[in-house]
């Protein structure tokens, strides 16, 4: 079973086929700059790889493009799209809706009911969507939602002190980054051979999240509504006052919708720094002195330190802590701050071990209580899996209605 899993972020387009007999990774590729002049394309499968610098559009176009890669005579690995069991997508929210599902048209309609939750997000996806269901009706389309993972969430984590009747508008803190968390959970229990962990896995990169785990299920997640909350992200507000937007309004003269497009597109580490959106900029022009920028990464670091804490409380203490995406994996300057003077929560960071882990690493000191993980995450794996699941199970439920029969 071949199944193509597809990852948009707001200007990129990212791919991996899986061959799910033995899961199996066998191409992977990317369109970056989406709506650019210098777009570019790439793929590579274990023929070598292939770039392809023209034009694209939007994500639907990118979409189109991955095929041609995945089935061009360079070194596709595709005869053609025939080939492929299912396409899965990364989705991340919608109306009253969460789980595995067939991509139909109430699906696309819930996901556009909250367009303007997710801004970034639900627009490209359904546009995707909707021009891979009219190119390739043939292809069963699945939209795995990042918000799965955080149904186990207690009320008292998840519920907004709003009124009651709000909950029924879906009003509440659904939490995203469901399979970075989950692939996070899965992997560590397989590391230390034990399913009952308690973690605190730091998903950290352009979007960031933190997410408490006991016994492999999420107990609480710092996203909370929308993707806009929680920690400050690349250029998403986080943690914000509603009540500031008012004073916003009246002193800039802006109007809701332009006060929250930048909240969603020039707030968070973009906004707070007036630099970059990116760490590593970040990280380089703090050590050349400019104060805006470490004041950014300052902030960044508190928020992470303030969830942690809360999570730490809400375990009764972890067995290990995971820092996992762009920023997590590749920046030993955040990581080291992160765990800064946390010796009476037992927690101790390395500082060679930290400046030198690649791949899957341990980081913690030989005296620390907590474990201190580096982890790559796999998103596109957990999405493969969900997708197989689905198809099986839809399977099954034929051939049941068709014993009956």
């Amino acid at each position: 079973m071949k199944v193509l899993v597809a990852n948009l972020g707001s200007t990129s387009f990212k791919f991996r086929l899986f061959d799910m007999d033995g899961e199996r990774v066998i191409a992977r590729g990317a369109v970056e700059r989406i709506g650019s002049k210098q777009s570019r394309s790439s793929i590579q499968t274990d023929r070598g790889r292939h770039e392809v610098e023209r034009p694209v559009r939007d994500h639907a176009e990118a979409v189109s493009t991955c095929l041609d890669l995945l089935t061009g005579p360079e070194i596709g690995v595709l005869s053609d799209t025939g080939d492929l069991a299912a396409i899965g997508f990364k989705a991340v929210h919608a109306d009253g809706l969460t789980g595995v599902h067939r991509v139909d048209d109430e699906v696309l309609a819930r996901m556009e009911a909250f367009n303007d939750v997710a801004p970034a997000h639900n627009p490209p996806y359904v546009r995707a969507m909707r021009l891979l269901g009219q190119r390739l009706p043939e292809i069963p389309l699945v939209a795995a939602f990042e918000t799965a993972f955080h149904e186990t969430i207690a009320p008292a984590q998840r519920l907004y002190a709003v009124p009651r009747q709000w909950a029924e508008y879906g009003i509440r803190r659904w939490g995203f980054h469901g399979a970075s968390h989950r692939y996070l959970a899965e992997r560590m229990a397989n590391l230390l051979d034990r399913p009952d962990l308690k973690l605190v896995t730091c998903h950290l990169g352009g979007s960031s999240s933190l997410c408490a785990i006991r016994h492999g299920q999420s107990v609480a997640n710092s996203l909370g509504m929308s993707p806009q909350t929680g920690l400050p992200h690349n250029n998403r507000v986080g943690d914000f006052d509603p009540f500031a937007i008012r004073v916003v309004m009246r002193r800039s003269g802006k109007s809701f919708d332009e006060v929250l497009d930048q909240l969603a597109t020039g707030s968070g580490l973009l906004g707070l720094s007036g630099v970059s959106n990116d760490v590593r900029d970040l990280e380089r022009a703090a050590a050349e002195g400019n104060s805006a920028a470490q004041q950014a990464i300052d902030v960044l670091v508190a928020s992470i330190r303030h969830y942690l804490g809360a999570y730490l409380l809400l375990l009764n203490g972890a067995d290990a802590i995971v820092f996992s995406g762009g920023i997590g994996e590749n920046s030993p300057t955040i990581r080291a701050a992160v765990c800064a003077e946390l010796d009476w929560f037992g927690i101790e960071i390395d500082s060679r071990r930290n400046a030198e882990a690649t791949g899957e690493a341990t980081i913690h000191g030989p005296r620390s209580r907590v474990a201190l993980w580096v982890v790559p995450t796999n998103e596109e794996l957990i999405v493969a899996r969900q997708v197989k699941e689905l198809l099986e199970r839809e399977r099954k439920t034929k051939t049941a209605q068709r014993g009956e029969g």
